[in-house]
């Protein structure tokens, strides 16, 4: 695909990261402040890097048969320089997406329409909020945002897909594409908040006295059996270690949801691209790794993914998920923890329902009426969730007296 723009500027299709300079899309991705990028969004989201989305190709994880064929949208001036990029795929399916559309899909196939082929713009097989319009800061950011915005409802009309959906979008991106006619969607995750604790006990100590205790007593039994925790990151994190935490990932992975969506290489090209930013939290026991999950890193929020274990323990699970991520947050001075999908259980933990947002052009008129006026309800439904769940929160209430 090629389409003129504004003035000397171009909107093209690269089916590969090779085909961009690496330099190029993270100048992108992650522009150096000042760009007036409002506070709470992280400078540095690890998974529309130019290592995270290489890393997926190289491995086969998209590309090939996976049903998520890159796309990636670039705006470039005159003299080729990157303006602005997506990380956009033509997708066949809607697995990995974490932003549920089967009913939507199934409706129109019912009606007579075609949903796949469809665009995703997203981080695949990654609910983690992040930038999707990247676009490097200078005088023509807005113009190249308009061209990212044109480009994608063109490249949806000439693969005769049936909608565009931009999932897991942050504010600015929001605040765009809303503009642009996308219809915006809600639904819930859970975060952790740094308050400025210099410790654990100084979180704990915002708890309510029953949780406080309860959570004192949980992490002491998670690591009862005589098992032990270690933290890897960059050199540490050998083939041997991923041997392990891919086994630990696949059994896990098989029996939650079928069919885990990272092979093996994947971590190894994940690992050497950009180690310094993975925190891979491990249990062992007995002389071996039994459990694992990985975390990665932006500037100022820890993005935990995905977990997996050999040997079932009581609360270990929380233990290397959300307590250990607490951990490592308060060590390094960052500003969050973001858990990944779903789960209420990790509200008990101290994580804070948040809203995510995502948002979507559906090119048949029918579909859009259709959907246009079922998303308001499920706006309000989130919102309800929402406030109901900060009420169940184990934070001490005004007025509390510590236990």
């Amino acid at each position: 695909m090629s389409e003129s723009g504004a003035g000397d500027l171009r909107v093209r299709v690269a089916t590969s990261l090779k085909a961009v300079p690496a330099a190029a899309w993270d100048a992108c991705a992650h522009p150096a402040p000042p760009d007036g990028l409002p506070s709470g969004l992280d400078r540095e989201n690890p998974f529309i890097s130019y290592a995270f989305l290489r890393a997926l190709e190289e491995s086969g994880c998209v590309g090939g048969r996976s049903g998520w064929s890159p796309a990636y949208l670039l705006v470039e001036d005159g003299e080729d320089r990157l303006l602005a990029a997506a990380p956009s795929f033509l997708k066949s399916h809607s697995q990995g997406e974490y932003v549920f559309d089967h009913s939507w899909a199934d409706a129109y196939q019912r009606a007579g329409g075609r949903y796949y082929p469809k665009i995703q713009v997203a981080a695949p097989f990654t609910p983690a909020t992040g930038p999707r319009l990247l676009v490097a800061p200078g005088p023509r950011a807005d113009e190249a945002r308009a061209g990212l915005i044109a480009g994608l409802e063109a490249l949806c009309e000439q693969t005769e897909a049936s909608s565009v959906h931009v999932t897991f979008a942050q504010e600015p991106d929001v605040m765009a594409l809303r503009e642009a006619g996308y219809l915006e969607r809600h639904d819930l995750q859970f975060h952790w908040f740094n308050e400025g604790f210099g410790s654990y006990d100084d979180f704990l100590a915002t708890l309510a006295s029953r949780k406080r205790k309860a959570l004192k007593r949980e992490r002491r039994e998670a690591l009862a059996a005589g098992i032990s925790v270690e933290v890897l990151s960059g050199s540490d994190l050998t083939e041997t270690v991923w041997d392990d935490f891919h086994a630990f990932y696949e059994d896990t992975g098989s029996r939650k949801w079928g069919r885990p969506y990272l092979n093996r290489a994947f971590f190894s090209c994940v690992g050497a691209a950009m180690g310094e930013r993975i925190v891979l939290v491990m249990a062992k026991r007995a002389g071996r790794y039994i459990a694992g999950a990985i975390n990665f890193r932006g500037a100022d929020t820890l993005y935990g993914r995905n977990w997996g274990c050999i040997e079932d323990h009581p609360f270990l699970h929380f233990e290397i998920c959300y307590h250990q991520a607490i951990d490592y947050a308060i060590a390094n001075g960052l500003a969050r923890v973001e858990a990944g999908a779903q789960g209420e259980h990790k509200l008990a933990r101290g994580y804070r329902p948040v809203v995510t947002r995502s948002l979507h052009h559906l090119a048949d008129p029918g579909l859009k009426r259709a959907v246009a006026h079922y998303l308001p309800r499920e706006r309000a439904q989130i919102a309800e969730a929402q406030a109901a769940l900060a009420a169940e929160s184990p934070f001490r209430k005004t007025g509390d007296h510590d236990g």
